[in-house]
């Protein structure tokens, strides 16, 4: 069964629960009741989403979402919200008058699925899809830790 966090009953619109052939003690993911779906463009299904109890009908492995658009990468920024993050892009402005460039950033909030951990820091990569609120229109695809970037110099003690 499902974590049943909310009042209404959640499940997942593409698994029938009252199957009289399912045997005792299976458990949904483990070889049992689980929607999952591969989104293509080259992007892993996470082991969690697979395996795992969640329901979330806006995750683009197990839920009604497809992702189509743009595939953009950028730093979480702000991971406060309930299935929710701010992703910030910084990128670079041509200024004609002083032949120079400036700094700019951009925050766009995008949903998280309970599949992926992710603290600040972290690098992300998100994909657009339907407008999932009125200003959530990306979902995270992959999550790569703050540390564990190679190209970071550490500094090395003799």
């Amino acid at each position: 069964m499902a974590e049943q966090t909310e009042k209404a009953f959640l499940k997942q619109p593409k698994v029938f629960l009252c199957s009289k052939k399912s045997g005792k003690g299976k458990a949904p993911g483990k070889g049992g009741n689980r929607y999952f779906k591969s989104i293509g463009l080259g992007f892993k299904t996470p082991r969690e989403a697979i395996e795992g109890t969640y329901i979330d009908k806006k995750c683009p492995f197990t839920g009604d979402v497809s992702i189509r658009g743009r595939i953009l990468a950028g730093t979480c920024h702000s991971a406060k919200m309930v299935r929710t993050i701010i992703v910030r892009r910084n990128y670079l402005h041509w200024v004609k008058k002083y032949q120079r460039y400036e700094k700019r950033h951009s925050n766009i909030p995008a949903h998280i699925s309970p599949a992926f951990r992710v603290k600040e820091g972290d690098h992300v990569i998100i994909g657009q899809c339907r407008p999932l609120s009125k200003t959530v229109r990306f979902n995270v695809l992959k999550v790569v830790p703050a540390g564990s970037s190679g190209g970071k110099k550490a500094f090395v003690g003799m």
